[in-house]
This record gives C-alpha cells, structure tokens and sequence, in this order.
C-alpha cells in the first residue's frame, strides 16, 4: 500500500524559483497581466529569480513573496487532468502543463480551473489540490535537480512523512 503523501515545500530546493519564461511558457500563459509583468520583472539574466539565493538555494523574500509563488494560489491555476492524465503526460511521465485544462466533467477550461471570481475551482476538492501540488513539485525538481537526485529524495520523504 502506498503510504499517504501531503504536500510541503522544503527548504535548499529552490526548483520553481527556476522562472526562465522559455521554460515556464504555461506558467506565464496562467497568470493575468499584473502577475506576468511581476513574474518578468523578477527573472535574473540566469533565468532564476532575481530575489532566488543560489548559493543557499533559498528566497530572499519567502514571507513576502508573490501570490503566483505560493504553491496553494498557483494549484487554482491548472486542472488535476492537465498534470496527470496520459495524455498530458511527457515521454518521462511528468506533467505537461501547458496542455488543456479539463473540469471534473472532461470538459475543455478555458480559465485553467479558476471561477470567473477568481476563485479556484469549486470541482478541484483538497485531495485533488495536494495531488497536484505534489505532481508541479515532482516535475520542477526533475527538470532542474534530476529525477533520482538527493532534492527529490528530500521531498519525497517530506510528503510521506507522517502529520
């Protein structure tokens, strides 16, 4: 049996602070024009984030970071269907996110699971949440620290680890 997992961030990760827009197309494309301008504006010539501590792998400005940072506004942004179904999934097994958003229904979403409010989806139950919190984590830290690395190993203890 697979032990239950609950999505945490850890520290000396650093994996979605990797904000190079020619790797985060579907990022960019899920914001609205305010947060693309703060997410451009916060991309370093390396392609990290401006306000990203390479050295220590950690943000300088965790506690007041963007909304778009924070793992439990972005989840509002992409249907559970656009991480893990098979037909959105790379050769790899991860998660494309820039493939279509889907409603509980199989639906196409052309807001990417948000409420006309703003809100995010009423469809998208917490269990669902987490899953994707897990799968976008899963798949930025095999995109920048490797699939089988000690960062990946880090996070897959942390959201196995009992509460």
């Amino acid at each position: 049996m697979k032990p239950e997992e609950q999505w945490q961030c850890i520290g000396g990760c650093g994996a979605c602070c990797r904000l190079d827009p020619a790797l985060r197309a579907e990022a960019l494309e899920a914001l609205d024009a305010q947060q693309r301008q703060t997410y451009l504006a916060m991309v370093g010539a390396d392609g990290w984030c401006l306000h990203f501590d390479t050295g220590a792998r950690r943000c300088r400005i965790y506690e007041q970071r963007p909304d778009f940072c924070r793992v439990e506004n972005l989840v509002g942004l992409f249907q559970p269907a656009s991480c893990s179904s098979p037909e959105n999934l790379g050769s790899a097994g991860e998660p494309i996110f820039g493939a279509q958003a889907l409603d509980v229904d199989g639906n196409s979403t052309e807001n990417g699971g948000i409420t006309e409010e703003g809100a995010i989806n009423p469809h998208l139950d917490p269990s669902q949440q987490n899953e994707l919190a897990i799968a976008c984590c899963r798949q930025q830290i095999r995109s920048e620290w490797g699939g089988r690395g000690r960062v990946m190993q880090r996070f897959n203890r942390a959201i196995r680890q009992k509460r």
